[in-house]
């Protein structure tokens, strides 16, 4: 957010007798143009700007076009001042894109922002009059802090387990909860941090918010929090945001946690003008504490909003359109309110299926795919890999490397700290100087970028060094699109756009073969898009427990494929490595589809003997060891009580155990779970079996993991320490 200026937030004072009713306005001679362009439900979103609107707006079906032109003609019709506009969002590239459509339509002045962005500004401008001071640094990742807090606690783990713990962090702290109060609620959602109880979490979070304090440092969540405080205690300050934007906007609505749905609130007080859009069918990110509750509740919370549903799909042909309704289908347990897409655009090549040996074979037969695609003329920027892991993303890379074609994997070094991007920049910036308008932008920045090394042919050599001329190269078509859209353009306004972009990391397109996971591949699409892993294991992942979380899944493969303009293609692998036995299964999401993929996308189970009756045997009830309640999840099941109970091993113990598994995983080189699974080593500590046949009896110890670690777990639960035992080995 832009925040007020230094001469006063209430500087230019607008009173709604000043806008007044749209009735007792002309409207601008343009505003009626802005609707011309609109179906009837984006029209109907655009041409009323005033009062409280719920949008439901399926994949594809113009949301970004309605809420844009919404905002455009609710200024040029005089229902809106620009600068008492803010419209939010959740990622840079979308704000950055929001602002991108605003200036096109001619109307400048409206803030388009990230929520952290918005509470950020107004922290600096705040922090003064309501605390003292200069505001404190934010913290630009929390590993660190979360690392240090956990040695404070005389704890160690691995970077990824650091990630992982500081992810639970931001979940409790998205919730608004305290270390008092975490694990209460942790135990209610059912939530287990790794290697630790809900009780060490806790510890851990206090710990950290122990670090912060004597770094004198705040985290993003915090920017939110302290924000949501000031405007909740502070009246004054309060009254003076809400004077400055009058208009709000919330896009990806159905992916607001508590934490920003108070902040909201408090932007909003008792006032109506609020337009909320999002889709409860790409509701994927509920383990960050987002709900779509917040988006299907609009209307009791909102009496008098307009409803407005937006099921015109003008993305994907009618193929995509029709396989994607079919896997989000209807009337399941768990299932949230959706609209079904009705595609209006052409037809094209039917979505297929792919099935092969292993997974290097579907990485060999994507990329193959994918070089005829090139070879006949596609570019490999419309072309996307899409998966469930980011581990999936290596073979892929691999093969394509392996081919000589570009590619780039979404999620890694952001564009604008590439050493080629800032060395380029800093040549245009020294040129932009100079710049007498002699020559035409676009063929300037060229000449500039060729003396940062760029050719005006792209390499014939793959990997990082066609990544570097596919990066400058994103900023000669930058030069190109500035100019299409503002004909005089000249260096220092593309100078200007980068500097903007890069604040916002708003990263222009880089041609290359995206290869992303599905939840990084949310608000893109391409024109080809190849789904990989489409098996039970991957889709849904195997950690999924419970009707919700299943459904979470299966909407993650939803989005995929909306993410497809024109081709779709699935592959799913028997087995994960050559030579392997074929274990898994397409994944259960495709069984409806298998009307348009054929029989070969039903998930069967093995097939039994035609000519022997089975009798169903009833499942084993399991008790928790603790209180006696039936254990329902395989993480309960596995460790042998509930996840409410109070956990019984001694955490020296425990923290043995986890040491010498942190140090096997390193020695063999796998993440720890791979030796045993925080449930698994949970299960061994509060057990503590006294020979082997007992740590046999633990689930996720079979006959492999018994003959590699059931020494060195015996000596270690016989008091041993990992030290001993490593050092034994030698």
């Amino acid at each position: 957010m832009t925040t007020p200026s230094r001469a006063g937030p209430a500087a230019v004072t607008v009173t709604s007798a000043t806008i007044g009713p749209m009735s007792t306005r002309a409207p601008h001679p343009n505003a009626d143009a802005v609707l011309e362009a609109l179906d009837p439900e984006q029209r109907e979103v655009a041409s009323n700007p005033v009062g409280p609107m719920c949008v439901l707006a399926g994949a594809g079906t113009g949301k970004t076009r309605a809420i844009t032109h919404r905002i455009a003609y609710g200024i040029l019709s005089g229902a809106y001042q620009p600068q008492r506009v803010l419209a939010v969002t959740f990622t840079a590239r979308a704000a950055g894109e929001m602002r991108t459509r605003l200036r096109d339509l001619g109307v400048g002045g409206a803030q388009a922002r990230t929520f952290h962005a918005a509470a950020l500004r107004q922290l600096h401008f705040f922090w003064p009059q309501a605390i003292g001071g200069a505001a404190p640094e934010v913290m630009s990742q929390k590993a660190s802090a979360v690392a240090e807090a956990a040695g404070r606690l005389r704890m160690s783990f691995d970077r990824t387990t650091i990630r992982d713990l500081a992810a639970e962090i931001e979940w409790a702290k998205v919730s608004m909860l305290t270390p008092d109060t975490y694990a209460a609620a942790a135990r209610a959602h059912g939530r287990q941090a790794p290697g630790l109880d809900v009780t060490a979490m806790a510890r851990l979070l206090a710990a950290y918010e122990e670090v912060k304090s004597a770094r004198n440092v705040i985290d993003f969540e915090d920017v939110l929090l302290i924000t949501v405080g000031i405007l909740e205690e502070r009246s004054d300050i309060a009254a003076t945001v809400r004077d400055q934007y009058r208009h709000l906007v919330v896009d990806e609505y159905q992916d607001v946690n508590a934490l920003q749905q108070r902040l909201l609130h408090a932007w909003l007080g008792d006032r109506e003008e609020v337009c909320v859009v999002g889709d409860p069918a790409q509701t994927i990110y509920s383990f960050t504490g987002a709900s779509p509750e917040h988006l299907l509740g609009f209307p009791r919370l909102h009496p008098a909003a307009r409803v407005v549903r937006l099921v015109r799909n003008y993305r994907s042909t009618p193929e995509v359109v029709r396989l994607a309704n079919l896997v989000l289908g209807s009337g399941r347990p768990g299932r949230v309110a959706t609209v079904e897409l009705v595609a209006q655009g052409g037809s094209g090549p039917a979505p297929v299926l792919r099935t092969y040996a292993d997974d290097p074979a579907e990485a060999q037969g994507v990329a193959a795919e994918i070089g005829e695609l090139v070879a006949a003329g596609e570019a490999p920027g419309d072309i996307a890999v899409l998966f469930r892991t980011n581990a999936q993303s290596e073979g892929f890379e691999a093969a394509l490397a392996e081919r000589d074609i570009p590619y780039l994997v979404r999620g890694g070094e952001r564009f604008f700290q590439r050493k080629e991007v800032r060395d380029a920049v800093v040549l245009l910036r020294g040129q932009a100087r100079s710049d007498d308008g002699s020559q035409p932008m676009p063929e300037l920045v060229r000449d500039v970028l060729v003396g940062a090394g760029w050719t005006r042919k792209p390499p014939t050599a793959g990997g990082a060094q066609r990544e570097r001329w596919e990066s400058l190269a994103a900023l000669a078509a930058l030069a190109d699109d500035l100019v299409a859209a503002i004909a005089d353009a000249r260096l220092p306004d593309l100078v200007r756009e980068l500097d903007e972009r890069a604040a916002t990391q708003h990263a222009p397109a880089v041609q290359g073969v995206t290869l992303a996971s599905l939840h990084a591949a949310k608000g893109l699409e391409w024109r080809t898009v190849f789904i990989a892993g489409c098996s039970d294991g991957f889709i849904p992942i195997t950690m999924a427990e419970g009707v919700d979380a299943i459904e979470e899944e299966r909407r993650l493969l939803y989005v995929g494929m909306t993410r497809a303009r024109h081709r779709l293609s699935l592959s799913w692998a028997g087995a994960r490595t050559p030579g392997a036995r074929p274990t898994r299964r397409p994944s259960r999401f495709l069984d409806a589809t298998a009307p348009v993929l054929g029989d070969s996308a039903r998930s069967r189970p093995k097939r039994s003997d035609p000519g022997r009756a089975r009798t169903a045997k009833p499942a084993r009830r399991r008790d928790c060891r603790t209180c006696g309640a039936e254990l329902t999840t395989a993480a309960q099941i596995t460790i042998g009580r509930c996840a409410t109970c109070p956990s019984t091993y001694d955490e020296a113990l425990f923290e043995r155990l986890r040491q010498w598994r942190l140090a096997m995983a390193r020695t063999q080189k796998v993440p720890a779970y791979v030796v045993f699974t925080d449930a698994t080593l949970t299960a061994i500590a509060e057990r503590a079996p006294e020979d082997e046949p007992a740590l046999a009896g633990i689930s996720g110890v079979g006959p492999r993991k018994l003959g590699l670690y059931g020494a060195d777990v015996l000596a270690i639960l016989g008091g041993a320490t990992p030290e001993d035992v490593f050092a034994g080995g030698e």
